[in-house]
């Protein structure tokens, strides 16, 4: 309004920008176009959010040759690393970030990616870490990108705040492990979707068993599983668990993640698909 003093304390309820909704959504880079961009979450640290991320981007990469991952844990990125590209950074042109790109394909962008010295500590408050994330979103040139995951650091803080306020965040998939305590934390995982009405696509149990490649008996090294009872209890129905298996961490710390066929994500990654169709043709 032309009238406007910008003294919001002068203004009565008739005022329009009080009255119209303001979208908090941060534009799309404009040579971009991502159709499905999934979150990937836990309410705790260590359970293998980056190990899951770059494996979902993997797998949907080979169904459909246009994945990427956005490094959202801006204080402990491991995307670059799991993909062979530690100690590489991305290149720009005069008006955008270009993603770096993986020997299969996923397209990446990380913080780390843009660092002299990739063990440099990123010490900054949380909302330029959340301005950060804004900046991969808008400033990166995705180009066509199916399936964007979003590897999120842990807990519900500020930057996974931003990630569900100004990316148009389709769904999420929640990592857990055994462990009887992570139960309780997978359920504040699902409530925080709830409350920002996001969907819960899936859950993955990593470091869920060990199976003896002598007798082929299965182990329950960190204790029984409990990821199908907390599944049915919120109505989540696309489950996958990943073993211990020594060939995982071998293939992350050379960088060769994209080498890892991951069977036991086959079946999920094929329903998750099938879901996020579902939910383009509601839109």
């Amino acid at each position: 309004m032309d009238e406007c003093t910008h003294d919001c304390s002068t203004c009565g309820e008739s005022c329009p920008s009080r009255q119209d909704p303001q979208s908090l959504l941060a534009p799309m880079n404009a040579q971009s176009n991502v159709k499905n961009v999934i979150a990937v979450v836990s309410g705790k640290g260590g359970v293998g959010k980056s190990l899951v991320t770059a494996l979902m981007a993997c797998a949907m990469q080979r169904k459909s040759g246009r994945a990427a991952v956005l490094d959202a844990d801006i204080t402990g990125p491991s995307i670059p690393r799991l993909f062979g590209l530690e100690g590489t950074q991305a290149e720009a042109t005069e008006t955008a970030l270009l993603p770096s790109v993986s020997d299969s394909g996923v397209k990446l962008m990380s913080i780390n990616l843009l660092l002299d010295n990739s063990t440099t500590p990123v010490i900054w408050r949380g909302p330029v870490l959340a301005g950060v994330v804004k900046q991969f979103w808008s400033d990166v040139l995705w180009g066509d990108v199916d399936y964007m995951f979003v590897d999120m650091p842990p807990g519900t803080g500020d930057v996974p705040l931003t990630v569900f306020q100004s990316l148009p965040v389709k769904g999420i998939l929640i990592v857990t492990s055994p462990q009887e305590l992570v139960g309780m934390i997978v359920e504040k995982a699902v409530n925080m979707a709830e409350m920002m009405n996001v969907p819960v696509l899936g859950i993955v149990e990593n470091m869920s068993y060990f199976q003896c490649p002598d007798c082929g008996r299965r182990h329950n090294i960190f204790g029984d599983s409990h990821v199908q009872e907390i599944a049915a209890r919120h109505c989540i129905f696309n489950v996958a668990q990943i073993p211990m298996d020594a060939a995982i961490p071998a293939a992350c710390d050379a960088g060769s993640i994209d080498s890892i066929a991951a069977p036991w994500l086959q079946d999920f990654a094929g329903r998750l698909q099938e879901d996020l169709d579902k939910l383009s043709k509601k839109a």
